[in-house]
């Protein structure tokens, strides 16, 4: 079973397209418009370990997208939090998390937030995904954190994509960009297939 945020709309239909039995969790169930035989829709609380621990427990992955949903920087600092404390609790380890570009390197020890193109009305959401990451590099869990391109956007599905861990992937005509269609492809296909377990993540379109 797979436990996933409902913000995260193109995450739940990418993996129900893929056969997987999905258990959204929203502290608001009628924000959740998506019908599927194979969804459950469940009111939780993110900020509760004791609640996470209830809902997650039969799951075999959890996804957190709370970063990717307008969430203030408290709230995702304190549901990163009570994720690590929740998963434990209930015994899962696996947990795969929307994460952001800003911790992504550029250059050796130089994250893509410490830019100087660095665009400064993202840089307090930066830091937070920053302080969210390092606290999920601390725990026990079996934790990914998966980071966009720069640019990320609704767009096509074509499944051509590059995957890389930590520097920001940027093709020969200085782009960095994902669809968030393509974005779900790759993120579902490490929650299926584990290959940066412990790491960062990223995704981008490569040279055409």
């Amino acid at each position: 079973m797979l436990s996933i945020n409902s913000s995260f709309l193109e995450m739940s239909n990418e993996a129900l397209s893929r056969g997987h039995t999905v258990t959204a969790i929203s502290r608001d169930t009628s924000r959740f418009s998506l019908v599927h035989s194979n969804l459950t829709i469940v009111a939780g609380n993110v900020l509760d370990p004791a609640n996470v621990a209830d809902v997650v427990k039969d799951c075999n992955a959890v996804i957190s997208s709370i970063g990717s949903a307008g969430a203030s920087p408290e709230v995702i600092i304190n549901a990163a939090r009570s994720l690590i404390d929740g998963l434990g609790r209930a015994g899962m380890r696996r947990l795969v998390v929307v994460g952001g570009a800003g911790v992504l390197e550029v250059a050796p020890g130089v994250q893509l937030l410490d830019s100087p193109n660095f665009v400064e009305a993202y840089r307090p959401l930066a830091l937070v995904h920053l302080e969210a990451y390092n606290l999920y590099k601390k725990s026990d869990l079996d934790w990914t954190f998966v980071c966009p391109a720069a640019e990320i956007a609704p767009g096509e599905r074509t499944g051509k994509f590059q995957v890389g861990a930590d520097q920001l992937l940027i093709n020969k005509q200085g782009e960095s960009r994902i669809s968030v269609e393509d974005y779900a492809i790759a993120f579902l296909n490490e929650v299926e297939q584990p290959n940066y377990i412990h790491h960062r993540m990223t995704i981008a379109y490569g040279d055409e």
